[in-house]
């Protein structure tokens, strides 16, 4: 049974926005950003997703622990940290459609932390503010079924994926199905489902976002667990997905440099390319700007040059 929830005014439009500037990002080569932009939106998204969950390091001391630097801390925060910097640079590694690599995933991000990492709880859960119960999940025993369910209604190929990413991690937070690390695990699934159509979510801290406006995120999961369905949550996620592509555009709002532009064709993966192939990805630039491009790429050693005049490739090294 497919999860409920209600198609909104405010859905469709965000859906509309969202599309355009989805649009306006491929044609502007940024869904592909340069290797700094890509390293910088990691080591954001990182912290973000567990600053939400009481981490202390810092961006800074992220940054250390990506570069295999020592960094004086809380070792558990620490440990965090590890798990998930291999988790992010790994991604490619992760099915977004298999309870498999979901599992796999829980173990990678959560070893060293928790017992019973990588396996579905075998105990009931409930999660408490202050002297209140906010949400009583579902019993333990229901827990693989209705995991089941949930990666087969990722299959369906007639619902968007930017539904199906908001939907997946409304009903694995209600789901619950670990002992902890379920939001981190939500997020990092939403983001799975959206780079498997959009590679741009890779590299889009969206999750910046969710830590900028906690209470609004925990308050769309509480009125969609009241009102039985995920359409309060689809509305706060789509609108975070919106926002953080206008970030990404305005912060890129400028023309791309010979180097920013070798970057991103390099990133295409053509072992062997003339320079009417290069023209082809960037198509407002002249053929002597291309030639000046090309000799940069020689510079600075990023492919070699075979063959003269009309004949000419280049090879990646």
């Amino acid at each position: 049974m497919k999860p409920p929830y209600d198609i909104t005014p405010a859905i469709l439009k965000l859906i509309t926005q969202i599309s355009e500037n989805l649009g306006e990002v491929n044609a502007n080569f940024l869904d592909k950003p340069s290797p700094q932009l890509r390293k910088q939106n990691k080591i954001k998204t990182i912290h973000s997703s567990l600053s939400i969950e009481g981490n202390t390091l810092t961006e800074e001391q992220i940054t250390a622990l990506l570069e295999e630097k020592r960094v004086i801390g809380p070792k558990k925060d620490i440990e965090e940290v590890l798990n998930a910097i291999s988790i992010y640079e790994n991604l490619e590694n992760y099915s977004p459609f298999s309870i498999d690599s979901f599992l796999e995933a829980h173990l990678d991000l959560m070893k060293g932390l928790v017992k019973g990492a990588g396996e579905f709880r075998k105990q009931g859960v409930g999660i408490v503010k202050g002297e209140q119960v906010q949400h009583l999940a579902p019993p333990f025993e229901n827990v693989p079924g209705l995991m089941k369910d949930l990666f087969e209604y990722l299959e369906d190929p007639d619902e968007l994926c930017l539904i199906k990413s908001c939907v997946f991690h409304y009903e694995m937070e209600f789901i619950h199905p670990f002992l902890d690390g379920n939001g981190r695990m939500g997020r990092l699934w939403q983001t799975l489902i959206l780079k498997e159509e959009y590679p741009v979510f890779e590299f889009l801290p969206f999750e910046t976002l969710i830590s900028e406006t906690q209470e609004d995120y925990y308050k769309a999961l509480a009125i969609s667990d009241k009102t039985g369905k995920s359409t309060v949550f689809i509305e706060y996620m789509l609108g975070l997905i919106n926002e953080s592509l206008d970030v990404l555009l305005v912060f890129n709002n400028r023309t791309l440099s010979d180097v920013e532009r070798l970057e991103y064709f390099i990133s295409q993966s053509l072992n062997t390319f003339s320079r009417k192939d290069y023209m082809s990805v960037f198509k407002d630039i002249s053929s002597a700007t291309a030639s000046r491009d090309l000799k940069k790429g020689i510079e600075l050693a990023l492919f070699t040059k075979e063959g003269e005049k009309n004949k000419t490739v280049y090879v990646l090294k």
